[in-house]
């Protein structure tokens, strides 16, 4: 039995199901997280790339979201350094996910940062939130955190990274590959088309480098395409899936009740 709290990715990855992740770019409040979890999400994607959030920001998130029971997850900026990413990880985070990953290189980078010797090259602190701030021996946080509370995502998201996607995916210690779909939809020339032949053959292709490696595969960017949802769920065995961000919900709930209300003034 661990004694670090349990990674709802790898939990529902293994029992067949979806992880159904809340996305948080705006809000740095811990009382978004209790929304998430009272909507049913399964993880977080705490976004620090595209925001204002701050380190300290995420931390609290992270934390919240851990003693909810909904797995925290930290997008970082792209080439932010070891130190900033090492920061998320103490700072409660279960996993980090990292952009524009086209290299293998950048993969094994990736993945070295976030896992303890002898796996990877992670600094050793104590007291750490994913034990709950308890003092745990040195092997036990080594062997839990490397295999459930340090998952690396690496997104793909350029023409680069669908040409090195087989030595990506070859990576030891990689744990997800994460299609950000705007970005690749961009990179291939159909900016948004997320229905377009060139996005889905690439779909395709990150599904196959996935299976043949026993890598778990994830989208983000896609929403409100039904048909094109299921599909890489059912089909392409997509086990993560970002389901939208603050913004977002806030946006489309403040709008649908702004149009009811002008409803009540036609006949």
């Amino acid at each position: 039995m661990t004694s670090i709290f349990a990674n709802n990715l790898y939990r529902l990855h293994e029992a067949g199901s979806l992880c159904k992740v809340f996305g948080i770019k705006l809000t740095p409040s811990p009382s978004v997280v209790q929304i998430a979890k009272s909507a049913g999400f399964d993880a977080l994607f705490i976004d620090l790339e595209h925001s204002t959030l701050s380190l300290n920001d995420a931390s609290q998130l992270c934390t919240a979201g851990l003693l909810a029971g909904i797995t925290p997850f930290v997008r970082v900026p792209y080439q932010c350094g070891n130190g900033f990413v090492q920061r998320v990880l103490d700072g409660g985070a279960m996993g980090v996910i990292f952009p524009h990953v086209s290299t293998k290189e950048e993969a094994m980078a990736a993945a070295s940062i976030c896992k303890y010797s002898p796996a990877g090259t992670r600094s050793m602190t104590g007291q750490l939130p994913q034990f709950q701030y308890t003092a745990k021996p040195h092997a036990t946080v080594i062997e839990e955190s490397n295999q459930h509370g340090s998952t690396v995502f690496v997104m793909i998201e350029t023409a680069q990274a669908l040409q090195n996607l087989d030595s990506i995916a070859s990576v030891e210690g990689v744990d997800v590959l994460l299609v950000g779909s705007n970005d690749l939809s961009i990179e291939l020339g159909v900016p948004g088309q997320f229905e377009s032949p060139k996005l889905k053959d690439a779909l395709v292709k990150v599904s196959k480098a996935c299976k043949q490696s026993g890598k778990i595969m994830a989208l983000a960017g896609i929403y409100d395409k039904t048909e094109i949802l299921r599909w890489a769920v059912q089909e392409l065995g997509v086990g993560w899936m970002l389901g939208g961000q603050d913004a977002s919900f806030m946006i489309k709930g403040s709008a649908s009740c702004v149009q009811a209300l002008k409803d009540l003034e036609s006949n």
